[in-house]
């Protein structure tokens, strides 16, 4: 099975906004975005909710990895540091624990030096059915 269709398919809003999916494994994904101007915050920063979106894609390829239909039940998101129009951010999430129908995925956000920008944790859970193709 191709894992980077396992969400439902290409993900519309990572492709609106250029996020690449770079890798899907079991329980794993990683993400690259480029923060544009228009990503930007009246201070000129990123504005936290792409961030959180980058973050949150990140976890919904990781969570949906495995094949069944799987959402976010609930997630936070801690920003450490800022980022900037021009920034390229890494999203790379990893399955921490996963029991029946849940699951539990740590996200960190990084630039590629490995500067940490914001830590993310997801808890999900699988609902029935089988992804879209």
């Amino acid at each position: 099975m191709d894992r980077s269709r396992t969400v439902t398919g290409p993900d519309p809003a990572c492709r609106a906004l250029g996020i690449a999916l770079e890798e899907v494994a079991e329980g794993r994904a990683r993400l690259r975005m480029r923060v544009t101007e228009d990503m930007a915050n009246a201070h000129g920063l990123a504005h936290g909710g792409y961030l959180f979106l980058l973050a949150d894609a990140a976890f919904a390829y990781a969570c949906n990895s495995r094949g069944p239909v799987t959402l976010a039940h609930s997630a936070q998101v801690t920003f450490l540091r800022p980022a900037a129009p021009g920034d390229v951010l890494v999203a790379e999430a990893i399955e921490r624990a996963r029991h029946g129908r849940h699951g539990v995925y740590d996200v960190t956000v990084r630039r590629p030096a490995g500067e940490i920008v914001a830590e993310f944790r997801g808890h999900s859970v699988a609902v029935s059915g089988k992804p879209r193709q």
